[in-house]
């Protein structure tokens, strides 16, 4: 895999780009929950990155970047790669939910989420900082409940927002 193809869609102003390090302890640590999608000719056209972690009822599955060219949306490819990552999160690691964490003003992908069953958790404030481009906000956390969550306790909301270092598993 060419980590340099990544560039193209990481210019998106909702992707969080980092370090050619971070990407490269995705893929060795979690291979089977780093997932691209490429056309015929071998182009990058969207990639998801995932881990598990936590412990005993907050086992879970969380997505940490999911992104599709802009030539390549409205295909059904975000789709497909969180599908692949929560099928992963089900059966290979018996999870008990999978979460995410979205900008409020990414819409999209909010909207995305919500038809695919994921629900507003809680809010953490200024998650995302400012950088020019991009005001600073606080992250929606939402999450979707599997199988082995049987009474649905992951996803039962938070009403109050939480600090960045309330969310650490």
């Amino acid at each position: 895999m060419d980590m340099f193809q990544f560039n193209n869609i990481n210019l998106d102003r909702y992707t969080e780009t980092y370090d050619l390090s971070f990407y490269l302890t995705y893929l060795s640590s979690w291979p089977d929950l780093y997932i691209v999608a490429e056309s015929a000719d071998g182009s990058l056209m969207g990639y998801l990155m995932g881990k598990v972690e936590g412990k005993e009822e907050l086992w879970h599955g969380h997505v940490t970047a999911l992104t599709v060219a802009p030539e390549c949306r409205r295909l059904g490819l975000g789709r497909g790669l969180m599908k692949v990552l929560e099928d992963a999160s089900e059966k290979t690691y018996d999870c008990y939910f999978v979460d995410l964490f979205v900008r409020p003003s990414n819409a999209v992908a909010i909207q995305m989420y919500e038809t695919l069953g994921y629900t507003l958790y809680r809010q953490v404030i200024d998650y995302y900082m400012g950088d020019g481009v991009m005001p600073t906000e606080y992250a929606n956390d939402m999450r979707k409940a599997l199988a082995r969550d049987v009474d649905k306790k992951s996803v039962v909301p938070i009403k109050n927002p939480v600090n960045v270092e309330d969310t650490l598993f």
